[in-house]
């Protein structure tokens, strides 16, 4: 395997690193995501139940084996990738000339730099 350039190696970390870029802490997903997942699923276990409650009361006791109906789509939280480190390092730059903290040459050099030594596009692409 051929020795990588410090240049080649941050090329390649813009493109494979990853930031949480949802909008909260980048630990809590540890807790939020199985929580989310656990709600979803509560949902949908619930909906099953009174859709068979509501069977057995109308039509007297049903033996669950023989009752067939599709899950109901209650529980519809989704994950998602988190984005690309070149992409959020463009918007913070980005967002810091908006909002007044750096130069808009500098800024739009670096944006630049990233872009060309990642070949990406002229738009950010995970926004």
């Amino acid at each position: 395997m051929a020795r990588r350039t410090p240049q080649e190696k941050k090329r390649l970390s813009y493109l494979r690193d990853r930031r949480n870029d949802y909008g909260e802490n980048d630990k809590s997903s540890r807790k939020n995501v199985p929580r989310s997942r656990r709600a979803s699923h509560h949902e949908v276990r619930r909906a099953e139940q009174l859709a068979l409650r509501k069977l057995t009361l109308y039509r007297g006791a049903v033996d669950e084996s023989e009752v067939r109906f599709g899950r109901p789509r209650t529980g519809s939280w989704r994950k998602w990738a988190d984005s690309r480190l070149a992409d959020v390092v463009i918007h913070h730059l980005e967002r810091r000339v908006e909002r007044g903290g750096t130069a808009g040459s500098q800024a739009a050099a670096r944006i630049e730099r990233i872009r060309r030594s990642t070949r990406l596009p002229g738009g950010t692409s995970g926004r």
